[in-house]
């Protein structure tokens, strides 16, 4: 058993160095390959770099090889011009020598010539003096004294012939002056054309078919009393076929109740909340347009620079009108025509343009003043800030302030020739509107008036007062003090009826 283990172990042993020798021997075998291997893969990247160092080196050789052409290109370029200069300095440089030679000749033979003209000048000089010695001598007196004779005789004449000149050039004047302003008046006229249209009092809205009117009147007429209450219009319902007439003589109210009606009708809801409502938004709407009316107004003139709110009122004119004239009609035309005879004198058209524009403004502010139209719209043109020439022109227009530019005249010539036009005006029209102002604004002086509205031509005036200041029996003592007040103060024809309307209204909202 002994040797058997003895066997085993020394079979083991030789079995290890048998398997470390083979092993070693494998290793060295591998280790020579990959040695072998290496050297191999080393060879060819050497031989790849140095290509491709090569390749590298032709390239920035050639690249190198044309930079220095072109840059002996370029030198030889830069060469060539500095040697053009050089010549043409060399050629200029010649020239000017030459040029200096011939200016000292001049110069040398000008000095000679001088000298020559001074000796002649000191020889006339004496001779003056002896001829002047000579006359002293002749005549008695002396040269100053002569002089002053001289001048005295030439005073004299001058001075007449100075007054005859003047009196020739004002009687020319006085003879031309009236016949060039009708030709810069007639020119300016026939280079401006613009439509006379009367504008009325009422408005006809037309309507689908003549079931409608039906829904517009109401239950016992509710929702038309709603509708002439919120606009102040008078609404007539008669059997005109598919028309319904709106009568009032403010262009913005019947413009209101318009286009209120027009949306009720179509929206097909009609009852006196709705109603209220639409009005409400319709007259937001009207404010919005007349101010995009006052926007294109002035780019269509070519005005710049206008306060917001002279450009809200230059947009109201177009909603007002003067003697049945449309007044933003009648102010471009004056602007137009104040520009063309603006030109025509040699004055400034901007100014004279925007003068024009504005020379009506005090007729539609949004409270009545106590002075006159013209006046109001000065002192607007002051407070935003316009020239002082074009304030002028807006209050001297009706010669209620002195004119002090040259600008205020213009104004009034061509607001004159704007109104003058055939068919422009209608006097008429005007006292009539005027007459109807007066009347509302008369009963909306009592405490207690929330609105006046006159319709039916003027025959009847409608008064809304507050349910919480007017009690019924005050409403009937009111209606009595405005009747009275109207026969004393205004002269009207017929009868005028006074309607006050006292309402009392409970309004609750369910959230």
């Amino acid at each position: 058993m002994i040797d058997i283990l003895i066997t085993a172990g020394i079979a083991l042993l030789l079995g290890s160095g048998l398997s470390y020798f083979f092993w070693n021997i494998a290793l060295k075998r591998r280790k020579v390959s990959i040695i072998n291997e290496a050297t191999s893969e080393a060879e060819v990247i050497k031989r790849d770099k140095i290509l491709q160092a090569k390749e590298k080196f032709l390239q920035l050789k050639s690249e190198h090889e044309k930079y220095i052409n072109e840059r002996n290109l370029k030198l030889s370029q830069a060469e060539n011009k500095y040697k053009q200069k050089e010549t043409l300095l060399n050629q200029k440089l010649e020239e000017n020598q030459r040029a200096k030679n011939e200016l000292d000749a001049i110069r040398e033979n000008l000095n000679n010539q001088l000298e020559l003209l001074d000796k002649k000048n000191e020889d006339l000089e004496k001779l003056h003096k002896q001829h002047i010695e000579q006359l002293e001598t002749i005549s008695g007196i002396s040269a100053t004294e002569a002089k002053d004779q001289l001048i005295e005789s030439l005073k004299d004449e001058a001075k007449s012939e100075a007054v005859s000149y003047v009196n020739e050039i004002m009687d020319e004047a006085k003879m031309t002056a009236n016949r060039e302003a009708k030709k810069v008046v007639i020119e300016t006229i026939q280079r401006v054309a613009t439509e006379t249209a009367i504008e009325n009092a009422v408005t006809v809205f037309n309507i689908e078919s003549d079931e409608i009117k039906g829904r517009i009147i109401g239950r016992e007429g509710r929702n038309i009393r709603a509708l002439e209450a919120a606009t102040g219009v008078e609404i007539i319902v008669d059997d005109t076929p598919e028309a319904i007439i709106l009568s009032a003589f403010d262009p913005v109210r019947r413009e209101i109740a318009r286009l209120a009606l027009h949306q009720l009708v179509t929206d097909g809801r009609i009852h006196p909340a709705r109603i209220e409502e639409v009005v409400a938004k319709t007259k937001k709407q009207i404010e919005e347009e007349i101010i995009e009316v006052g926007k294109r107004t002035t780019i269509d003139l070519g005005i710049h620079g206008l306060h917001p709110e002279l450009i809200r009122l230059i947009g109201k004119m177009k909603y007002r009108s003067s003697y049945g004239q449309n007044l933003l009609q009648h102010s471009r035309e004056v602007a137009n025509l104040s520009a063309i005879m603006a030109s025509e004198l040699g004055l400034n058209p901007k100014l004279a343009k925007r003068a024009g524009l504005l020379h009506d403004i005090g007729k539609v502010p949004d409270e009545e003043p106590e002075i006159p139209h013209a006046v109001y719209g000065m002192k607007l043109a002051e407070k935003y800030k316009e020239k002082p020439e074009i304030c002028n022109a807006i209050g001297a227009h009706h010669d209620e302030v002195e004119m002090t530019s040259l600008l205020s005249p213009i104004i009034q010539v061509c607001d004159a020739i704007s109104g003058a036009r055939p068919g422009a005006r209608r006097e008429v029209v005007e006292s009539y509107i005027k007459r109807l102002k007066d009347l509302e604004n008369l009963a909306l002086s009592y405490p207690g008036v929330t609105k006046t509205y006159a319709i039916q031509a003027g025959r009847e005036l409608r008064v809304i007062v507050g349910s919480d200041k007017v009690t019924d029996k005050e409403a009937d003592s009111l209606s009595y003090e405005i009747a009275q007040k109207i026969q004393d103060e205004m002269t009207y024809p017929g009868q005028i009826k006074i309607t006050v309307i006292r309402e009392t209204r409970a309004v609750s909202y369910a959230k």
